[in-house]
């Protein structure tokens, strides 16, 4: 076993794991945060996307033990914490960005991290920046409509 320290939606977590400890597993199933789903385990689907020290990355696609020491944000740590959804939750919600939501966790991570590092300019940039993030209930359209939407949101 390693013992594992980084902080987890602003907290620091110091936990045990496998070193061959996936950090969607850990996520999941040792720190029980069940927002972050597995999808494909190829990282070919994006459900697992989580930000870690502010950049969305696939965390069935990395080993718990490379998150050590660094900034971990799950789809849980997005809420401000009064309750309230963060302003791209409330535009997929509003566009009705979702069916069935299985992948709209990794949306949303995706979409944050595209609004705070290359801005939201265009359908064509969020299709482009949302390819590794598959939505199986075809529901692309009201995503896109969501993340511009999100993007107006978040500039408030």
């Amino acid at each position: 076993m390693t013992t594992l320290t980084l902080t987890v939606n602003g907290k620091s977590v110091t936990q045990a794991c496998e070193p061959q400890t996936l950090l969607v597993e850990f996520i999941r199933d040792t720190l029980r945060l069940t927002g972050t789903h597995v999808g494909c385990d190829t990282s070919q689907c994006g459900a697992c996307t989580v930000h870690l020290d502010g950049r969305a990355v696939k965390s069935c696609n990395m080993l718990a033990v490379q998150a050590a020491g660094k900034q971990l944000t799950t789809i849980e740590g997005l809420t401000p914490g009064d309750g309230s959804l963060h302003p791209m939750q409330e535009a997929f919600r509003a566009c009705h960005g979702l069916q069935c939501g299985f992948c709209t966790p990794g949306m949303v991570m995706s979409a944050v991290d595209l609004v705070k590092h290359h801005g939201c300019h265009s359908d064509e940039q969020v299709r482009e920046a949302l390819e590794g993030n598959i939505c199986r209930c075809t529901g692309y359209q009201n995503i896109v409509r969501a993340v511009r939407q999100g993007a107006e949101a978040m500039k408030a």
